[in-house]
């Protein structure tokens, strides 16, 4: 029986952990669609309200309703927050002004910044073929970058400060995950997102910083303006995509072995490069294929290794549990 119940706790949590590449993966291309013509403080807190009220309404009452927002570890989920508002802006930051393909190939390096600072902050050790599979990341992460070259953008730092804040937020959730549940997790995240987003909206919302610099600080400082209702729509497959991939994703890791679910997660990296090419017509080149190449062989070699190592108890894939 408890064979049973495992292989489809597996089987949800495998199809979770797709269902939230392919919602992270709309999410992405929305907020770079939308990236021209409205601020992303306004863009985020839209996204957290509608996602906070669908959570409301569809997924709490399911999962023991109001016992979702009782925690003894609040201080955690305001941490965890913190780390994903961080690694979400700079994400969208950068966005604005580089290919959605190398945007996330850069991103999804987050595997491999999770196993140095599991050495460095958790003490674990980490033998030379997973240091190897970091190597090869971070020379992928170089190629698409192009630094010292005219290809080179200032802006794709943005996603590789975002793989830090995931990887950040890995070493927060190993604290918590076995006793906080998916929709506790995702609540309290878009609480942070709430309140972030609004106070930059009071900060710089009237728009008296905006021209100032290139796509990305004009994302940032542009004015508030009020959606126009063509992209109502919009605005709301954005929030659904938001609260149904954090919650997928944290039932992903509540439900089976990192090592299982995790490289699912990788479905959002050829999602990105199909979504740049059919919507905004950036077709990768022959630099960026073998940048991004190394990157995935990376970050799944990296699982691999660790799944054998552990018997599959990783921390949680590029997107993280929240």
């Amino acid at each position: 029986m408890n064979t049973i119940t495992d292989n489809r706790n597996n089987a949800i949590g495998v199809l979770s952990a797709l269902g939230a590449g392919v919602c992270f993966s709309i999410n992405d291309v929305t907020i770079k669609f939308l990236s021209g013509d409205y601020a992303l403080h306004q863009v985020v807190l839209i996204r957290s309200l509608i996602g906070m009220a669908l959570l409301l309404i569809l997924v709490f009452p399911r999962q023991g309703g109001m016992k979702n927002f009782k925690t003894k570890r609040l201080g955690v989920h305001i941490l965890r927050g913190m780390f994903v508002v961080f690694a979400n802006l700079c994400f969208f930051l950068g966005l604005a002004a580089i290919p959605l393909a190398d945007a996330a190939a850069i991103f999804f390096v987050s595997p491999i910044i999770i196993t140095g600072l599991s050495v460095l902050m958790l003490g674990e050790h980490v033998g030379p073929r997973r240091w190897a599979a970091v190597g090869i990341g971070l020379l992928g992460v170089i190629i698409v970058m192009r630094p010292g070259t005219s290809a080179f953008q200032m802006a794709s730092f943005f996603p590789l400060a975002a793989a830090f804040g995931y990887a950040l937020l890995h070493i927060m959730t190993r604290r918590i995950r076995a006793t906080e549940s998916p929709a506790t997790m995702t609540f309290y995240i878009q609480v942070v997102f709430i309140i972030v987003s609004s106070t930059i909206g009071l900060a710089v919302g009237d728009g008296q910083f905006a021209g100032q610099g290139g796509p990305s600080m004009e994302f940032f400082f542009r004015a508030w303006s009020w959606p126009d209702p063509g992209d109502y729509l919009i605005f709301l497959l954005l929030g659904a995509c938001s609260a149904g991939g954090g919650y997928l994703i944290s039932q992903a890791y509540s439900l089976c072995e990192a090592g299982l679910a995790a490289p699912f997660e990788y479905v959002a990296l050829p999602l990105a490069i199909f979504f740049g090419v059919m919507v905004f017509g950036d077709w990768p080149d022959a630099v960026s294929w073998v940048g991004t190449s190394l990157i995935l062989f990376g970050g799944l070699y990296m699982f691999w290794r660790e799944a054998l190592s552990k018997g599959g108890s990783l921390s949680g894939g590029p997107r993280g549990n929240g």
